[in-house]
């Protein structure tokens, strides 16, 4: 498993459609997970720290979990199959770990609220991932800004499916 952070929601330019960007610690690669409206802005709230008046669905299923005595341990975006991502939850209950089936994108807003580590399996991030230059090649890093801005679900063929 690698280790990834999550880097923020893009809008795909042409059809507005929002874009969660993962990257690697070392930032050589980036993966783009196309979510729902709603878990993006699930994401962004948690990324910007906007707390709601009252608590949407992430933030319930927090408070469940940790009603229950579960704690969140780590995300892994765990395989890809006919371009659909799938992730896992790993909760710690009592001492015994419990891993979960769950949508990256609803596996990434949880991480978030819970400070918990987001990882990608290796052959998810072979596959999926696009490469990304270092922040001191500003010519790289000016194409991949440039291509960020100009992607679409289409250019990934069978990668560019939602979460």
């Amino acid at each position: 498993m690698i280790d990834v952070t999550v880097s923020g929601v893009i809008l795909e330019p042409q059809s507005q459609a929002p874009i969660v960007l993962l990257k690697d610690a070392e930032d050589r690669r980036a993966l783009l997970i196309w979510v729902g409206e709603f878990e993006a802005n699930a994401i962004a709230m948690a990324l910007e720290n906007i707390r709601a008046p009252r608590p949407l669905t992430h933030d319930l299923l927090m408070s469940i979990s940790v009603a229950l005595g579960a704690k969140l341990v780590e995300v892994r975006i765990s395989d890809m199959r006919e371009s659909t991502f799938f992730a896992e939850l790993e909760f710690e209950v009592g001492g015994a770990r419990q891993v979960v089936d769950a949508r990256p994108s609803d596996a990434i807003a949880l991480a978030l609220r819970a400070g918990a580590p987001v990882k990608a399996a290796e052959r998810v991030m072979e596959a999926a991932s696009v490469p990304i230059s270092s922040a001191s090649d500003e010519d790289e890093s000016e194409q991949f800004r440039k291509f960020l801005e100009n992607v679409k679900p289409s250019d990934f063929g069978k990668f560019g499916g939602q979460s």
